[in-house]
């Protein structure tokens, strides 16, 4: 059986696409040997699934949706996959939840924090497991209120497509409604800009108090660079809401230390979670460094799907599917979680973080304290809110 993987080796998200293919690798070598870390996700599995080993074909998308779904259609044609994965784009998400729906073959998310991708573009084949828009802005939101009072100024950095649109508008609608604050600008950008001159000039003169910075992978690295350069970081507070791996070491815990962020895994949460201690352990044997959220979120993927296949007795679609529904609890990294039937989102905690400065990291990669973790069910929307409409099973 093989499953195919689809993401950014090259362009803005490539360091993220990296980290994803090291935990989906990581999950199909687990549950070929039957590891114990699997086995506490999908008690089910021996070694292999339903005595077959699996095996992970893969390919570089360049975050692009069209190039995606052309190495999904190869996958499928050349090596019979059974299993879909990978995004970091919410575009390619969106075009992959399609693409699955029409081909009769599962997808479930890489990195995706689009609210569409389970509001009004998800699809009965396609499943995210990891945080978005709407959950960040929730859990976030009470935070920066607390920290940095009512009625405040907020520029945004906004990337030119569905993630970036639906992020911004989540964390906005959170700051007007709940406690006045006003978006004073919105600087949209498109994927793979390089200076950012012009739009931090517009936030430079805009009056704003706080930089909420929305971009994602180099995209993030270069415009948080350049507004320190520009003098308006740390004359703005800079704001986080939906944490870019990789993000504080490339930048430096200089200029991110006290940044505020939402996240969707921290490897510190080892002290707190037994699956997390051990995921952090095997991966950092295998590869040397800690892991980030990018390879948190695509060994998850890859293990639920492996307890539903095991559950269900079999690998027909239609049935895994019925499984995933059944919305049964499930142990995971950050505690507890379940899939929502309604909409295939899974029902998981977000996790706020707090850059650390230099002085306070403990070791190289100590770069976040966590402040909360922050429970899922009541950050989320209702299931219809974003216009989810599953479709068929067959």
């Amino acid at each position: 059986m093989t499953i195919g993987a689809a993401m950014p080796l090259t362009g803005a998200y490539a360091q993220s696409g990296e980290d994803e293919l090291k935990g989906w690798e990581l999950a199909v070598e687990h549950l070929n040997e039957g590891n114990e870390l699997i086995k506490k996700i999908a008690p089910k599995v021996t070694k292999g699934l339903l005595g077959k080993t699996a095996k992970l074909v893969s390919a570089d998308s360049g975050a692009k949706p069209n190039n995606a779904v052309q190495i999904q259609q190869t996958f499928i044609n050349d090596e019979k996959i059974i299993l879909m994965t990978g995004s970091t784009s919410s575009a390619v998400a969106v075009a992959l939840n399609h693409f699955a729906q029409r081909e009769k073959v599962l997808y479930v998310t890489g990195i995706s924090g689009s609210n569409d991708t389970t509001g009004k573009d998800c699809v009965r084949y396609g499943f995210r497991q990891d945080f978005y828009g709407q959950t960040a802005a929730a859990a976030i939101g009470p935070v920066m209120v607390k920290n940095f009072g009512k009625n405040r100024k907020a520029a945004f950095m906004t990337p030119d497509y569905t993630y970036g649109h639906t992020v911004t508008k989540s964390v906005n609608d959170y700051l007007t409604q709940n406690a006045g604050w006003t978006q004073v600008t919105d600087q949209v950008s498109p994927l793979g800009t390089q200076d950012y001159s012009q739009y931090l000039t517009n936030i430079a003169n805009s009056g704003a108090e706080f930089l909420i910075n929305v971009n994602w992978g180099r995209d993030a690295v270069l415009s948080t660079q350049q507004a320190h350069q520009f003098g308006i970081i740390p004359k703005m507070s800079l704001v986080i809401p939906y944490q870019i791996p990789f993000l504080a070491k490339e930048v430096g815990p200089e200029i991110m230390g006290g940044v505020l962020a939402a996240t969707d895994f921290w490897w510190t949460l080892e002290d707190k979670y037994p699956l997390a201690k051990m995921f952090v352990d095997a991966f950092y044997k295998k590869y040397s460094y800690r892991p980030e959220w990018g390879a948190e979120n695509s060994y998850m993927s890859i293990a639920m799907w492996a307890r539903m296949v095991s559950e269900a007795g079999t690998f027909y679609p239609p049935d895994v599917i019925k499984q995933y529904e059944k919305g049964e609890t499930l142990d995971s990294m950050v505690g507890p979680v379940h899939f929502r039937p309604e909409d295939h989102q899974l029902v998981r905690p977000v996790v706020i973080v707090r850059g650390k400065h230099p002085k306070e990291m403990k070791n190289s990669e100590d770069y976040w304290e966590v402040l909360e973790v922050v429970p899922g069910e009541g950050l989320m929307q209702k299931p219809d809110a974003f216009g989810c409409n599953l479709g068929d099973y067959a």
